[in-house]
């Protein structure tokens, strides 16, 4: 049964299911019934499709509620190579010795085939597929600002003292967006660090936050996640690749009822050694996220790493604002031009942080009993936001080991001026023209 409220509570109203009265809220929010959790959650995600995603799940929630119990109240500690993840690498370097294997045997039958018409071609398609299964280096992103040391001298400095803290090195280069995320990666063959900020999530953070944020993606670094070295992932990506390319042909011709026929052990074969990689490097990647919590209550203390989790919870709202400031935008771009689209860049950032603000704290209930009751639907290798925030909130609070006041906060701030406009300006003239 259906029940639209897209108008808004009404005062008194009560709930459909239970007859409890409905809690009075922000026309822009859901409404929801907290005592019986009706319309609690009626944007759920569909769950990706196909057996391995549901393997997947099941693996990553029975995963998550024993490190979320091994966890609470203290630290997971440094990640041993124990035997999952010896015969992870020992199972991926296998996967990339296949690749190595396809680009020799090319090259032979390039040089010594020379005989024949067939095995020069033969090999070239050989080398072809070795090319794309190769493990790749990555270079430094390109979709934002890029900032270097000479840059923005405060936050590397910042940056640098957040990595002592939690026991690594900082980074090469911070790429700026507008995404209601950060992350970490490495690239080119020095494996240099660099660090996207997006800013729809630094904007809407006090500074503590700010500290534990840069805490949690740096912890990363200091953890060694093998599901995210470059062996083990270059080897998940060949695996998915081949899978993909070993997909039944949907055709009924003669042709596709061979391909399909011929394809069949091999495809088997390839989902198999998936499932095993996924199941040998699953706990460790959930067990680095709890990690990289550690660390970030550690730099920003448990108190910013807690209120963490609690701007995380309400992301989806974050980029629903950015989107409706880019409508918005182009719905009076054509009206006052370029001038209109000016103001509009003006302020955004702040008006963003006020909507943040601004949610509810009946709101942010409803996600977090969202966060719970999706668990690892939506994404298998991060825990559930609720169990993250729950380990945290249970062990002995931690002080920021990171100091960074308002004077600090104004520098990188200003060093940050010039990314945050072109960020701001790619979103409303880009997404709105």
């Amino acid at each position: 049964m259906e029940h639209d409220l897209a108008a808004g509570p009404v005062q008194g109203q009560l709930c459909p299911e239970c007859g409890e009265a409905l809690t009075a809220t922000d026309e822009r929010f859901v409404v929801w019934c907290a005592a019986c959790d009706w319309n609690v959650d009626p944007g759920a995600a569909e769950p990706e499709p196909g057996r391995l995603a549901a393997f997947r799940r099941r693996l990553a929630r029975r995963h998550g509620e024993q490190l979320a119990a091994e966890t609470a109240g203290g630290d997971p500690g440094r990640p041993r190579r124990d035997a999952s993840a010896l015969l992870a690498l020992a199972l991926a370097l296998a996967v990339h010795g296949v690749t190595l294997a396809l680009a020799v045997a090319g090259l032979l039958l390039i040089v010594l085939g020379w005989g024949t018409a067939v095995q020069p071609v033969e090999g070239l398609v050989l080398l072809v597929v070795a090319v794309v299964l190769r493990p790749r280096l990555g270079r430094l992103p390109q979709h934002g600002p890029v900032l270097h040391r000479a840059d923005a001298p405060r936050l590397f400095e910042l940056i640098d003292e957040v990595a002592a803290v939690t026991g690594t090195a900082g980074v090469h280069a911070v790429v700026v967006d507008g995404t209601v995320n950060a992350a970490v990666t490495a690239y080119g063959p020095r494996r240099r660090r660099v660090l996207t900020l997006g800013l729809g999530l630094w904007e809407v953070l006090g500074p503590r936050e700010r500290v534990a944020l840069l805490g949690h993606e740096l912890g990363h670094f200091a953890h060694g996640d093998v599901r995210h070295g470059l062996v083990v992932h270059g080897a998940l990506r060949s695996l998915l690749l081949w899978l993909r390319t070993l997909a039944p042909s949907p055709g009924h011709t003669v042709w596709d009822s061979l391909f399909n026929a011929v394809a069949f052990l091999p495809r088997c074969a390839t989902y198999a050694l998936l499932v095993l990689l996924d199941r040998l490097t699953l706990r460790a990647a959930q067990r680095a996220e709890y990690q990289a919590d550690r660390s970030a209550a550690r730099a920003g203390s448990t108190e910013g790493a807690v209120a963490l989790m609690d701007r995380l919870l309400v992301a989806e709202s974050i980029e629903a604002e950015l989107r409706r400031e880019s409508v918005a935008a182009q719905m009076t771009g054509g009206k006052g031009g370029r001038a209109a689209r000016e103001a509009a860049e003006q302020g955004l950032w702040e008006r963003i942080a006020a909507h943040a603000a601004s949610v509810p704290g009946h709101e942010r209930e409803r996600l977090s009993r969202v966060a719970a009751r999706r668990g690892h639907s939506v994404d298998d290798t991060h825990p559930p936001t609720h169990l993250r925030r729950q380990c945290l909130s249970l062990g002995d609070p931690l002080p920021a080991q990171v100091t960074y006041d308002e004077h600090r906060a104004a520098a990188v701030t200003a060093e940050l001026a010039a990314a945050r406009a072109a960020v701001a300006r790619r979103i409303i003239r880009e997404r709105a023209g």
